[in-house]
């Protein structure tokens, strides 16, 4: 599984079809910005066929995927003709698009939604660039994009912000506006994109449909509804993004081939449902080809570097896990929680990390997964209850995982975590059942953009039980999204915070702000 990360991929060969400018684009000299002209018919569309912006994902050095879909008729498939449809596309190292470096054709086929990936090669490292893209006579807003430094190149700062859950029935994604003006190198999602449910009466705005979805043409519908949102634009726009997924891409608290609901759902029909959620995921995401599913298959798990400065190890919890443990929910331990062979990763990924993080010669070292890692106990007093959709419900290969970040001396841990909806700071323990045993990491967890709604500060059902679990720092139950800055000497989390999102354009804040000194694990709020 080497081969997937992505500093041994020779994505530097330049494309067919992408073609390259002149070298007097790097010394000042403008190129022209004047589209291909073509003499064949031009394609005519009912609406403006960009309605779902555009987006950009997985740098590297000298490479970048430009994103984007077709879709005229968003909320109807997309409204495209069974035809395959050429689009343009250019990115250049100005906003203005004056100095454009490459240029190609891609073709957007039925097949994938009429959605376009196009993987530009032999950039420049660590420089921003812009894009967009044509079709016709409608062309797209301009996105902006970065290439990483070079994997042994020393960074002195890198910024980033993570985010996760925004069930658009939910609130608002205003918390994106604010991100799209921070200063940032980089965004990770780390899941639940999408929220599969049926639309509610009583939703701040309901989903699309009439039911869950199960086809591709019903996932392309939900993911179409969720993009087609102006601040959630303005983010992909602004930076290139790391995405993985958690459940409600597919279907609530499913594992591997197992759904939610197994006496409702055959296992046929719902590896079917997986299918269509796994092309859609794909279709509406800025992926590389080597994430094109096979079926019921998908290769998300990757790394990615930031010079000497980072390293990402982008973790997929759903797809090889074993089903949850106690039949699920919250609840005392039962033999399975303990069981070695119980796992969130699939063994083959789990090599995979160890591989990658004892390879690795980055100052920080980074598991963005989905899954809250630290132990909470959920119950007061003695007795004790777990998620068992969560780490504590797999605690055999949880303390694998911890162990070996110890044995193996490996370079400032931390676990970057959505799900919950919720913030949380956490030391991260070789055992959390022994009070004595070492501190190797430290979790932050990142609250929903919009799941659960407003949220408060505190949460009464939460509050109670937190002198159970000591190692818990920070809790906050409001939504927004935690914004990184990095150096080799420290790393800040910024806890963002909405004032609500049940009504648009309310005001964000900071409330906390946690560091880790380089070489001491454990979080210290500032």
């Amino acid at each position: 599984m080497n081969s997937f990360n992505f500093e041994r991929m020779r994505s530097h060969q330049i494309k067919r079809r992408q073609v390259l400018i002149g070298a007097s684009v790097l010394t000042g000299l403008a190129a022209s910005n004047h589209w291909h002209k073509r003499v064949v018919a031009q394609p005519v569309f009912s609406a403006y066929p960009f309605s779902l912006g555009v987006a950009s994902g997985d740098p590297l050095p000298d490479s970048v995927v430009l994103w984007t879909r077709l879709a005229p008729d968003p909320l109807n498939g997309g409204g495209m003709p069974s035809a395959n449809v050429p689009v343009q596309w250019q990115i250049a190292a100005d906003e203005n698009m004056r100095q454009v470096v490459y240029r190609g054709t891609e073709m957007a086929v039925p097949k994938f939604g009429h959605s376009v990936h196009v993987e530009v090669g032999g950039l420049q490292p660590a420089r921003w660039y812009w894009y967009q893209f044509k079709v016709g006579n409608e062309v797209s807003q301009i996105g902006r994009t970065r290439t990483t430094p070079k994997k042994r190149d020393r960074v002195k700062r890198f910024r980033f912000a993570f985010a996760s859950c925004q069930n658009w029935e939910e609130g608002f994604y205003t918390a994106y506006k604010y991100m799209a003006k921070d200063e940032l190198d980089l965004v990770v999602h780390l899941g639940d994109y999408i929220y599969e449910g049926p639309p509610s009466a009583t939703a701040v705005r309901p989903h699309e449909g009439t039911s869950e979805p199960v086809t591709l043409f019903e996932y392309r519908n939900r993911y179409a509804q969720y993009k087609g949102d102006s601040n959630l634009q303005a983010a992909h726009a602004a930076f290139p993004w790391i995405v993985t997924w958690d459940d409600h891409e597919v279907d609530n608290n499913y594992a591997n081939d197992i759904p939610q609901d197994p006496e409702q759902q055959s296992r046929k029909n719902f590896l079917a449902r997986r299918v269509a959620a796994y092309q859609a995921y794909y279709e509406h995401m800025p992926l590389r080809r080597f994430s094109i599913p096979t079926g019921a298959n998908m290769q998300l798990y990757r790394r990615l570097s930031f010079g000497s400065l980072v390293e990402f190890n982008v973790l997929d919890t759903r797809q090889y896990r074993t089903d949850q443990p106690c039949n699920d929910g919250t609840k005392p331990r039962c033999p399975s929680v303990l069981a070695p062979n119980a796992t969130l990763t699939g063994a083959e990924q789990e090599r995979w990390l160890f591989d990658g993080l004892k390879r690795s010669r980055a100052r920080w070292n980074v598991l963005a997964q989905q899954v809250l890692m630290s132990q909470v106990d959920r119950t007061r007093g003695p007795e004790q209850t777990f998620s068992m959709d969560m780490w504590a419900g797999y605690v055999a290969q949880r303390n694998r995982i911890l162990r070996f970040l110890q044995e193996s001396k490996i370079s400032n841990p931390i676990v970057l975590t959505g799900d919950i909806h919720s913030n949380w700071v956490s030391d991260l323990k070789t055992d959390f059942d022994n009070p004595e045993s070492p501190v190797v990491g430290t979790e932050f967890v990142g609250t929903s953009i919009s799941s659960g709604g407003d949220g408060s500060d505190t949460n009464p059902r939460f509050e109670p039980y937190l002198p159970e679990n000591p190692w818990i720092k920070f809790y906050n139950s409001q939504r927004g999204y935690v914004r990184c800055d990095i150096t080799p000497e420290r790393w800040q989390s910024d806890y963002r915070v909405m004032a609500a999102v049940t009504t648009p354009d309310a005001p964000m804040s900071t409330r906390a702000s946690f560091v880790v000194e380089d070489g001491q694990p454990g979080a210290q709020q500032v």
